[in-house]
C-alpha cells in the first residue's frame, strides 16, 4: 500500500479543489499516483454531473472582465443551484479564473474547449460539480468588441458591456454609466430603428388589450379610465403623425381661449409631452431612448452628446436565471 502523505493530499486538493477526504481516498485508490487520482476524481465529477443533469442551475455569479487596453470584454455568468454556492469566495474566484480565460475566445463553444490547467473548461465544470455536489453551468456568454469596452457588476447578479466608438476623455466614466443603465434599466436594443415593424405591431395590440381589459375594472369601481395608446414607438411617428399632433395642439389652445402669440411657447412642451406618452416600448426597451438613471432630465443619449463625438457601437446584458 502507497503511503500517502498530508502533503500529496494537500497538493491534490490545491489541484483540484476538492475535499480533505475526498483526495485522500483518490490517493489510495490510485496508489499514490497523482495522475490517476486526478482522473478518479473526474470520474467521481462525471457521474454526479450526470446524476444532476436535469436539475437547475438558476444561482451563481455574474461576472465582467475587460482586456488591458479596454478594447474588449467578455461576461459570463458561472451558474449553480444554490445561492450558499453562488456566494462562496472560492466559487466566485473560480468564475473569475473562467473569465479570464473566456476574454480569449469569440464565443462560449470555443470557451468550452479552451485549456484549463491541463483539461477543457467544460471538463473543469464537471469536475467542480464532483467537488462541490451541484450541477455548475456556463448559462451565458456575451462578447463586445469596440474602440472602448467598459464594464459594471451589480452585486454578482447581473452584468453589462458596452462598447463605444471612440476612447474620448473620460470614456472609463462614460462606459460604465452606460453599462450600470443597461444592467439597472434592462434595455434589449440600442435604439426604435432596431424593432421590426411587426413587433411593434405586436406589441401595441397586447398592450391596448391589457389597458382595455383593466378600464373595464375601472369603470365599474367608478375610477377613471386609463388612455388607450394609438403609438408606442417613435418608429410609428411619422412626419404626418407629428404634424397631426401639432394641429391638435393648436386647436386645444384655440379652445382653452390661448393667445396665439403665445403658442409658440407652448406648443414645444406639449409635442415633446405626446411624443414621451407615445413612445414607451423606446424607453422600456431601447437603451438610447431611456431617461438616464444619474439625470431623469436627459435621455441616455443626451447624455453620451455631452462628451463629444462618440456613440455606442454595441451592448450586452447578462442575469442569473
Amino acid at each position: 500500500m502507497a503511503n500517502i502523505t498530508a502533503a500529496d493530499v494537500k497538493k491534490l486538493r490545491e489541484t483540484t479543489g476538492a475535499g480533505m477526504m475526498d483526495c485522500k481516498k483518490a490517493l489510495v485508490e490510485a496508489e499514490g499516483n497523482f495522475d490517476s487520482a486526478i482522473e478518479i476524481l473526474r470520474k467521481k465529477g462525471q457521474k454526479i454531473a450526470a446524476k444532476r443533469a436535469d436539475r437547475e442551475s438558476t444561482e451563481g455569479v455574474a461576472i465582467a472582465k475587460i482586456n488591458d487596453d479596454n478594447t474588449a470584454g467578455v461576461a459570463i455568468v458561472l451558474a449553480c443551484e444554490t445561492d450558499f454556492v453562488g456566494k462562496n469566495d472560492k466559487f466566485i474566484a473560480l468564475a473569475g479564473q473562467f473569465a479570464d480565460i473566456a476574454l480569449n475566445y469569440a464565443d462560449k463553444e470555443s470557451f468550452l474547449a479552451a485549456d484549463f490547467g491541463g483539461m477543457t473548461v467544460a471538463e473543469k465544470l464537471v469536475e467542480q460539480t464532483g467537488v462541490i455536489g451541484e450541477k455548475l453551468d456556463i448559462t451565458s456568454f456575451e462578447r463586445v468588441e469596440a474602440a472602448y469596452v467598459g464594464s459594471y457588476v451589480h452585486i454578482n447578479k447581473i452584468a453589462a458591456l458596452v462598447g463605444l466608438s471612440a476612447a474620448v476623455d473620460k470614456a472609463d466614466v462614460l462606459a460604465k454609466d452606460l453599462a450600470m443603465q443597461a444592467a439597472s434599466m434592462g434595455a434589449t436594443t440600442l435604439s426604435y430603428k432596431d424593432f421590426d415593424p411587426a413587433f411593434i405591431a405586436s406589441e401595441l395590440e397586447a398592450r391596448i388589450a391589457v389597458i382595455e381589459k383593466e378600464n373595464i375594472e375601472l369603470g365599474r369601481l367608478g375610477k377613471t379610465l386609463k388612455n388607450i395608446p394609438q403609438y408606442i414607438s417613435m418608429a410609428q411617428l411619422t412626419e404626418d403623425v407629428l404634424a397631426k399632433a401639432e394641429e391638435d395642439a393648436k386647436a386645444e389652445l384655440k379652445a382653452e381661449g390661448k393667445p396665439e402669440k403665445i403658442w409658440d411657447r407652448i406648443l414645444p412642451g406639449k409635442l415633446e409631452r405626446f411624443i414621451s406618452d407615445n413612445t414607451t416600448l423606446d424607453q422600456e426597451q431601447c437603451l438610447l431612448d431611456q431617461v438616464f438613471i444619474k439625470d431623469d432630465k436627459k435621455s441616455v443619449a443626451d447624455y453620451i452628446k455631452t462628451y463629444g463625438d462618440v456613440e455606442v457601437t454595441d451592448f450586452k446584458r447578462i442575469t442569473l436565471g
